[in-house]
C-alpha cells in the first residue's frame, strides 16, 4: 500500500519533484565548488534578505500566467507605489497606516486597469501591460523629477520598520518570514480555494469555464488586481530595506521574477502551474548570481546560465506533459 501511495505521489507531483532535484543539484555544485562560502550562514542570510523582494511578486504572477495571460507592468507598479509610500510617509511624519493604505490601493488600481484593458477592451495582455509599464514608469519620472525620497528619519527604528525587515534572533530577516507565510497562503488559495480552481479552469479552457458558469472576466480582473497589490507590497518591503526611493526602483525585477515562475514550471500556455515550483524557482534564480561568482566565474555568465536554466526547466516540463498525454 505504501509503495502505491508513493507511486501516486510521484505521478501527481512529478513537476515539483523535477524542479526540486534541479535545485538540489545546483546547490550541490555550489557546495563542492565553493565550500568556504556555502558552508557558512552569511550567504544564506543574504539570500533570505534579497529573494523576497521579487519572490513575493513571482508567487502572485503565477496566478496570471496560469490564466494564460502575462503582466509586464509590475516593475513600474513597484516604482509608483514605492514613490507614493515614501512621499506620504514623509509628508505625514511617519503615519504608516495612511501610507500603506494609499500605496496598496494604488497598486490594486493599477492592476484593475490592466484587468479592464484585457477583459473589457479586449487588448492582449502582453500589449496592454507594455503600455501600462511605460505609463507608470513615466509617471514616476514626471512626479519625482529624477529625485529620490529618503524615509530614514520617519521609518528607521519604528515598529513598522521592524515588522517588515527586522532580523529575528539577529539572523532571520523578517521579509523572508513574510515570504514563507505568503507563499503558504497563496498555495492554499491556488490549490484549494474556489478562486484557485477557477484560475485553473479558465487557463485550461475559457469556453468550457464560461459554460460552467464561471465569470471569466472577473477571475482575470481579480488576478491582475492581486498582482498589483503584491507589487505594491514588494515596493514597501524594498523601501524599508533601503530606507530610500530612487526613480528606477523596481526596473530590474522583470526578468528575475518571470524566470522564477517559468523555471518553477508554470506553463506559459495556461491551465497548469505550481506555487511550490515558483518558490523553488525563486531559490534557484535568487542564488544564481552569488553562486556563479563564488565559483570563480565572471558575472557575465549570469544571463547565460539563466537562459540555460529556463530552457532546461521548460524542456523537462514539456516532456512531463507529453508523457501525461
Amino acid at each position: 500500500m505504501k509503495a502505491i501511495l508513493n507511486s501516486y505521489f510521484v505521478k501527481t507531483h512529478r513537476l515539483e519533484i523535477s524542479i526540486t532535484i534541479i535545485a538540489i543539484i545546483l546547490f550541490l555544485i555550489y557546495f563542492i565548488g565553493a565550500p568556504q562560502v556555502f558552508t557558512r550562514f552569511p550567504i544564506y542570510r543574504a539570500f533570505m534578505q534579497s529573494m523576497p523582494f521579487f519572490g513575493i511578486i513571482a508567487i502572485s504572477v503565477t496566478f496570471v500566467i496560469t490564466l494564460g495571460e502575462i503582466d509586464l507592468s509590475f516593475p513600474s507598479i513597484v516604482g509608483i507605489t514605492s514613490l507614493t509610500f515614501g512621499s506620504i510617509l514623509t509628508a505625514t511624519d511617519g503615519n504608516f497606516l495612511i501610507a500603506f493604505a494609499l500605496a496598496s490601493s494604488l497598486g490594486m488600481f493599477a492592476g484593475l486597469i490592466n484587468g479592464l484593458l484585457v477583459t473589457k477592451i479586449g487588448i492582449p495582455s502582453i500589449v496592454a501591460t507594455i503600455g501600462t509599464l511605460y505609463f507608470w514608469r513615466g509617471l514616476v519620472n514626471v512626479v519625482s523629477q529624477g529625485k529620490g525620497v529618503a524615509i530614514v528619519d520617519v521609518a528607521d527604528g519604528t515598529w513598522h520598520h521592524a515588522l517588515f525587515v527586522e532580523k529575528l534572533f539577529d539572523k532571520i530577516p523578517a521579509q523572508f518570514i513574510w515570504f514563507i507565510v505568503l507563499t503558504g497562503l497563496m498555495q492554499w488559495v491556488y490549490r484549494y480555494h474556489k478562486f484557485g480552481n477557477h484560475i485553473h479552469f479558465v487557463g485550461d479552457n475559457k469556453a468550457s469555464s464560461q459554460m460552467m458558469g464561471i465569470n471569466v472576466d472577473n477571475v482575470k480582473i481579480i488576478a491582475f488586481v492581486q498582482l498589483g497589490f503584491f507589487s505594491a507590497l514588494a515596493g514597501i518591503f524594498t523601501m524599508y530595506e533601503m530606507l530610500y526611493f530612487w526613480p528606477t526602483q523596481g526596473s530590474g525585477l522583470m526578468l528575475t521574477t518571470l524566470a522564477a515562475v517559468f523555471v518553477g514550471g508554470t506553463s506559459v500556455f495556461g491551465g497548469k502551474g505550481t506555487i511550490f515550483g515558483t518558490f523553488i524557482g525563486v531559490l534557484i534564480i535568487g542564488s544564481l548570481e552569488s553562486g556563479i561568482i563564488a565559483l570563480g566565474l565572471s558575472g557575465f555568465y549570469v544571463q547565460f546560465i539563466n537562459g540555460i536554466m529556463i530552457t532546461v526547466a521548460v524542456t523537462i516540463y514539456a516532456l512531463i506533459q507529453r508523457k501525461k498525454t
